[in-house]
């Protein structure tokens, strides 16, 4: 072994020993479903966030982003899977469930999630413009709340982190189809409300 060469793995081992696959853990099988969620997102020109939600170690909501299909400013993916694994499960408090999605959730889907009294959060990238999940704010860790929960954050997050990157530089580009915005609305006057004076 040459000075300066790595102890642990030399070039020999690398060539003689096949690279060994690790499988995957709960979360990242988890966290995979949610990636094709988002995945599916990006074909319809949505922003490519996806969320899955887990009771009993087994799926019972998936979602993708819906704000340009729906025209709904609360349509994230991981408020649509809330809602519904809960009409799933016919309750609303989830406190045996976890959420997974692929973005670290923002102030309203985090307060979703302790209005729900979710068990635990695990996230793929973290948002530095809008994640209420430990980079701009610990709503899931806040003691002046009436429920705190878990969060495992970066799980997948390379993965998460490209598909957004990806999505976001062909759009730049002029590459990602984005759908055409109703502006019919646009068309109405505007009401004109009389006082007297």
């Amino acid at each position: 072994m040459t000075k300066g060469s790595d102890p642990l793995v030399t070039l020999g081992q690398l060539i003689m020993e096949p690279m060994s696959t690790t499988p995957l853990t709960d979360d990242e099988r988890f966290m995979e479903l949610a990636l094709e969620q988002a995945r599916e997102c990006a074909q319809n020109a949505e922003v490519p966030i996806g969320a899955i939600v887990v009771c009993d170690d087994k799926p019972v909501a998936r979602a993708g982003n819906r704000r340009e299909t729906d025209r709904d400013p609360a349509a994230h993916a991981e408020f649509l899977a809330i809602g519904a694994a809960a009409r799933a499960l016919d309750r609303w408090r989830l406190s045996d469930c976890t959420v997974y999605v692929t973005l670290e959730p923002c102030v309203m889907c985090a307060g979703l999630m302790q209005q729900a009294r979710i068990k635990r959060c695990v996230y793929g990238a973290a948002d530095p413009k809008a994640g209420a999940l430990g980079t701009l704010y610990d709503l899931h860790d806040d003691a002046r709340l009436n429920h705190r929960f878990a969060v495992t954050p970066g799980v997948l997050a390379d993965q998460s982190a490209a598909l957004l990157r990806d999505f976001f530089s062909a759009r730049r580009s002029g590459g990602c189809d984005e759908k055409k915005q109703d502006t019919s609305y646009d068309d109405r006057p505007n009401p004109v409300i009389e006082t007297e004076d």
